[in-house]
C-alpha cells in the first residue's frame, strides 16, 4: 500500500491544490471509474499505478444499497484510490462503510505486516504537508530522493484507517513499506459484513497518536501539518485476492 500512495503521487496524481474552506463531500455525479475513466466530481479523480499496466484496476462505482448512496469499491487482484486534493486544517473526519466481501480467493492471506500480504479491502487515508525536518534522517534522505527523482512534494506522512480481516480493531502500525505511512485498524475480524457501520475520527489527534514522536514533547493539535489530500480505496494486487465493499457520506465536520 505505502510503495503505491508513493508511486500515485510521484506521478503528479496527487498535487497540492489550493486552500479549501468548505466541507468534503461524497455527492455529485460519481461515473464509473476505471484506468479508462477520469473522475469530474468535486475535485475527485481515479489513481492507479502509473507504469504497472499488467496490475488490474480497482473499480470504483455509484451505487446504492440498502437505501444508502454510496460508492462501491471492487478489487479483483487490482489496486486503485479515488483521490481528493484538499488542502486545510484536520478536524473530524466522518464516514459510513460497509463490507460485502473480504479479501478471499488469493494465492496468500492479506498480512498488513507484511510487504507481501499488504493489501486492505477498504482504506480511507489522509495525507499531510509533514515538515521535513521532522522526518528522522534515514527517512528524509529517502523521501528527498523520491522527490528529486518523481518532481512532487511527495507527503511526508499518511494516516490511514483500515478495515482489515486480520488485525484487531484499535491495532496501531506503521506499514511495512515505508513508516511515512502508519495506520489504525477501526475494523477488525469480528466487524459484521454486508452492514453500514459509521466512523468518526479526530484527524488531529490521530495524528499526535501516529506520528507524535516526530513532534516536539507535549506537542497540541496545533502543532499538526495540515491536510494535502484525502484518499478512499482498496487493493488486492498482493495478494492476488478479490474483494467488494462501499464508502459513503465522507465529509469534514
Amino acid at each position: 500500500m505505502a510503495r503505491h500512495l508513493t508511486a500515485l503521487a510521484a506521478a503528479g496524481l496527487l498535487a497540492l491544490s489550493a486552500h479549501a474552506t468548505s466541507p468534503l463531500p461524497l455527492s455529485g455525479p460519481l461515473w464509473p471509474l476505471t484506468s479508462q475513466h477520469s473522475a469530474q466530481a468535486q475535485g475527485w479523480r481515479f489513481v492507479g499505478l502509473p507504469n504497472k499496466p499488467q496490475i488490474a484496476t480497482t473499480r470504483f462505482e455509484l451505487g446504492q444499497i440498502d437505501g444508502v448512496a454510496g460508492v462501491q469499491i471492487q478489487t479483483d487482484k487490482s489496486y486503485g484510490t479515488w483521490a481528493h486534493d484538499w488542502r486545510g486544517t484536520a478536524r473530524t473526519l466522518q464516514w459510513r462503510w460497509r463490507l460485502d466481501q473480504a479479501l478471499s480467493g488469493g494465492l496468500r492471506p492479506a498480512d498488513l505486516r507484511r510487504k507481501d500480504g499488504d493489501d486492505a479491502a477498504l482504506k480511507v487515508c489522509v495525507m499531510f504537508d509533514h515538515a521535513l525536518d521532522r522526518v528522522p534522517f534515514g527517512e528524509r534522505t529517502l523521501l528527498r530522493v523520491a522527490r528529486s527523482v518523481s518532481g512532487e512534494n511527495l507527503p511526508a506522512a499518511t494516516v490511514c484507517y483500515l478495515w482489515d480481516p486480520l488485525q484487531a480493531s484499535g491495532t496501531k502500525a506503521a506499514n511495512p513499506y515505508s513508516r511515512r505511512v502508519r495506520y489504525v485498524v477501526l475494523q477488525g475480524p469480528s466487524a459484521p459484513l454486508q452492514q453500514w457501520l459509521s466512523e468518526s475520527r479526530d484527524v488531529a489527534q490521530d495524528f499526535l497518536m501516529l506520528f507524535g514522536d516526530e513532534l516536539p514533547a507535549g506537542s497540541a493539535k496545533a502543532a499538526v501539518p495540515p491536510v494535502s489530500a484525502v484518499v478512499i480505496g482498496a487493493d488486492s494486487d498482493n495478494t492476488q485476492a478479490h474483494s467488494s465493499g462501499w464508502v459513503a457520506q465522507l465529509q469534514w465536520h
